[in-house]
């Protein structure tokens, strides 16, 4: 790499679906150094059009955004547009949201405390092939691979709460951080029918949408964290 390419500004595109939130973080990354903010989305359909339109280096993507959430986003970002890294930029640093987030493809993660030079190191640490993640994301990805603390025992031999095995077989890839249309077509079976699949097994465990399924799965033993 030549030293004018070691120095070009990593150029970044913020996606968040609260403005305020959103123009307050272009604000603060246009006085960072090396950092170029070259454009703005308010969710996660807009936030992949615009890589697709201005191939930056880097998203930061908040996760909680209507039509396209920040993990379909990143899922969608990471296989069609590979020389774009996403760092995720988020208020949540619980489990049911990490984990799906890192399986889709993200490369960083931030909680929106964070501070402009940690912002910076996530970006530089992302574009060198390292993680970009905040000490405390860290701290909890440890505790959690090392000392995952009382849980019940893995691989449950009846499925919980009346599921049936497909539909825990469901669960399991919501968990995973799938969506409808990739469930549909890793099982083989029409978008309608996982629907159905949903619908019911939301009914027999009280759920009403998707994070609390994830927590529900790693509650019941389904699913572990990844190991790597």
């Amino acid at each position: 790499m030549t030293e004018e390419a070691v120095k070009r500004p990593a150029r970044v595109v913020v996606a968040d679906d609260q403005t305020v939130v959103r123009e307050g973080i272009v604000m603060l990354l246009g006085l960072l150094p090396g950092i170029e903010v070259v454009g703005a989305a308010g969710d996660g359909d807009e936030a992949v059009r615009l890589v697709a339109e201005l191939a930056p280096d880097v998203v930061l993507m908040d996760l909680r955004m209507p039509r396209c959430d920040g993990v379909e986003a990143t899922r969608r970002i990471r296989a069609e547009h590979p020389g774009t890294q996403v760092v995720v930029l988020t208020t949540f640093a619980d489990d049911a949201s990490l984990f799906p987030a890192l399986r889709a493809g993200a490369r960083g993660y931030l909680t929106k405390d964070a501070g402009g030079d940690e912002i910076v190191r996530a970006v530089e640490s992302v574009l060198s092939g390292d993680a970009g993640l905040s000490p405390s994301i860290q701290r909890r990805l440890l505790e959690r691979l090392s000392d995952p603390g009382p849980q019940p025992p893995p691989g449950p031999a009846e499925p919980p709460d009346g599921l049936t095995a497909r539909e825990t077989e469901v669960l399991v890839l919501i968990a995973e951080g799938l969506t409808n249309q990739e469930i549909a077509r890793k099982l083989h079976v029409s978008t309608a029918t996982v629907k159905t699949h949903i619908n019911n097994l939301f009914a027999k465990t009280g759920l009403k949408v998707r994070a609390q399924a994830v927590r529900y799965a790693y509650g019941k033993g389904l699913v572990r964290p990844p190991a790597g």
